[in-house]
């Protein structure tokens, strides 16, 4: 009886161990057979990562095929999630060499969760921190030495208001641009043409498929996919012209602070155009800063040294400062008045150093006696144009004013422009809640009280008087190829308005702008010998928060004008002293006049560059 119970319980046992058995077996052949790609695979995640290789911005040039912006490798630290998380060891000993914050890292890592991405910690390191790197690589699991292109401003804070800069995507650009491919760890453009062409520019990444260690380091490659450049930008900007533009006003600014009383002249921009097309040549605006600081993350030092400086070196003043245009605004006051039959050509004012309805006089109680249009805006004379405020109505100055394309966005191909102000009736009831005064008809005659414009504005003013009314859309990009040097885009001149006034009042306000520029006039200073003949129109725009503003807005030649500049110097007093002899210099440049040799060789310039 035992014996039986005892065999019972044997053949009970062997069938479970029989029923296991079949189990185990069934179950390792569905895994080898029916699931074995599957685990194939993520066994293969284990030891091949896809590194992303990233791809390189396109070239910017000059319109002369001068490299301003181009790229340089780089050595990148990234971390590689191989099974997991990063340990915490690990990022401490790296927070160590590269003189991070751990937080700061581990902020990278939770960006990139769930990704078997290399996650971008540092860019830009030197060769002593890839070395620190590699003699310790046994302890840094993970983290791997990538050689990636970076931006490289050539010439360092040339034109740094054009070009801008880049960095690393943030959480608000990336949920904007998710949808156009962008993703997190992507250098994209942040200001400037950098920022305004970023998708045209930025390239299209390769990756290579490579087999790692428990380290994290690379083994072998298993595949490459090669990563596509970003398209170039060929600007209408002339190298030379940039660079004497910028070169003038540090030295003018120089001067002026160390040599005279205008210690606060600190600031200042300017704009420099083709008045036939409205190609950008040059635009300076200052103080500025070097776009390669932004290069891997700009360091507190740096950023703190541009965010505390009260002149706002970030800012792009040629297109963004809003200044009271002082009597440069003259040129749009006298053409009114000509064209709507309020003055005659040959009519005289007297000017006896006030005006006889309401005390406004000119600038040191200068009386001028018996002018008339040529003399009055020659020499810049208030009383004259107080007159033509008080005949012409705040709201015909408007209707010019407007005309000008003031007040309005020239639509320039950048970020942060700024559309100014004109005077007028409705802007002060509604932000004040007041009438208007004729007071105030007087100042904005002559270009203060409620107007405001950037120097684009006033470049713009100038160059349709240049060329016969028309207003072209200012443009800084001449054209998109690509890396092959294909023609992808270009852009033609647009013309986006035009001022109506006849060829009387124009050639009128022409020679009168000539005769600045002559014996007698406001800039004879430093054009009276001038080789090329220059009209313009000198400015001091009155600033309650310091010393005036200086202007100057001029063209040339006269006879086919082919270059139209506006200045503007902060606190530099008047524009005769200040801003003309910037603009002095801007022209020898434009014109290769009294270039040193070796300069005006450098670049070989087309028959068509100006």
């Amino acid at each position: 009886m035992l014996t039986k119970r005892l065999n019972s319980r044997l053949e009970i046992l062997s069938l479970v161990m029989i029923f296991i058995f079949v189990a185990l077996v069934s179950r390792l052949g569905y895994l080898q057979m029916a699931q074995g790609q599957y685990y194939g695979r993520l066994a293969d995640g284990n030891r091949i990562r896809l590194i992303p290789i990233m791809a390189p911005r396109g070239v910017f040039y000059d319109r002369n095929g001068v490299m301003l912006v181009s790229n340089r490798p780089g050595f990148t630290v990234s971390l590689l999630p191989i099974s997991g998380p990063v340990p915490d060891e690990v990022i401490i000993k790296l927070s160590g060499i590269l003189n991070m914050n751990i937080q700061e890292i581990k902020s990278k890592l939770s960006q990139h969760t769930g990704s078997f991405e290399p996650v971008r910690v540092k860019t830009d390191v030197g060769p002593d921190i890839v070395t620190k790197i590699e003699e310790r690589r046994a302890e840094l699991p993970g983290v791997v030495i990538e050689i990636q292109p970076l931006r490289n401003y050539v010439n360092n804070e040339l034109a740094a208001h054009i070009f801008g800069y880049v960095s690393e995507i943030n959480d608000v650009e990336l949920e904007k641009r998710k949808a156009e491919g962008y993703k997190s760890g992507d250098i994209v453009g942040k200001f400037g043409l950098e920022n305004v062409y970023d998708k045209e520019i930025r390239g299209t990444d390769g990756g290579n498929q490579v087999e790692v260690d428990v380290n994290g380091r690379p083994v072998q490659v298993l595949g490459k996919k090669d990563p596509l450049p970003g398209h170039n930008l060929v600007l209408t900007i002339d190298y030379r012209v940039q660079k004497a533009a910028e070169a003038a006003i540090d030295e003018q600014l120089a001067y002026l602070q160390t040599k005279t009383e205008f210690a606060k002249a600190k600031a200042a921009a300017a704009v420099v155009l083709n008045p036939k097309t409205g190609e950008i040549l040059a635009m300076v605006s200052r103080p500025a800063f070097n776009p390669n600081l932004f290069n891997g993350g700009i360091s507190e030092k740096d950023w703190k040294l541009l965010n505390d400086n009260p002149y706002h070196p970030m800012d792009n003043k040629a297109i963004s400062g809003e200044y009271p245009p002082g009597s440069t605004f003259k040129i749009v006051t006298g053409t009114a008045a000509l064209e709507l039959g309020k003055v005659t050509p040959e009519e005289k004012i007297l000017d006896t150093g006030t005006h006889w309805i309401i005390p406004k006089g000119n600038a040191m109680g200068e009386a001028l006696g018996w002018i008339n249009f040529r003399e009055a805006l020659s020499k810049s004379d208030n009383v004259y144009f107080y007159e033509m405020g008080n005949r012409l109505g705040v709201d015909n100055l408007e209707k010019y004013a407007r005309m000008f394309g003031l007040g309005a966005f020239t639509g320039i191909n950048l970020p942060g422009e700024s559309d100014g102000l004109v005077a007028n009736r409705r802007y002060k009831e509604k932000v004040y809640g007041e009438d208007w005064y004729l007071s105030e008809t007087f100042d904005a005659a002559i270009g203060q009280g409620f107007q405001l414009t950037t120097p684009l504005q006033m470049a713009m003013v100038i160059g349709q008087i240049a060329n016969g009314g028309h207003r072209y859309k200012p443009n800084l990009v001449s054209k998109i190829t690509g890396y092959n040097g294909d023609v992808i885009k270009t852009f033609a001149p647009e013309e986006i308005g035009q001022v109506s006034i006849s060829n009387s009042t124009l050639n009128l306000i022409r020679e009168s702008l000539r005769e600045v520029a002559q014996e007698g006039g406001t800039a004879a200073a430093d054009f009276g010998d001038f080789p090329i003949a220059i009209a313009g129109k000198t400015g001091t725009a009155e600033n309650s928060h310091g010393h005036d503003h200086g202007w100057f807005v001029a063209y040339g030649p006269y006879e086919d004008p082919r270059v139209a500049v506006a200045i503007i110097v902060e606190q530099g007093g008047f524009g005769a002293s200040s801003a003309v002899p910037i603009a002095k210099k801007i022209m020898e440049a434009a014109f290769n006049i009294n270039q040193a040799p070796a300069e005006s060789a450098k670049i070989h310039r087309p028959q068509t560059a100006l």
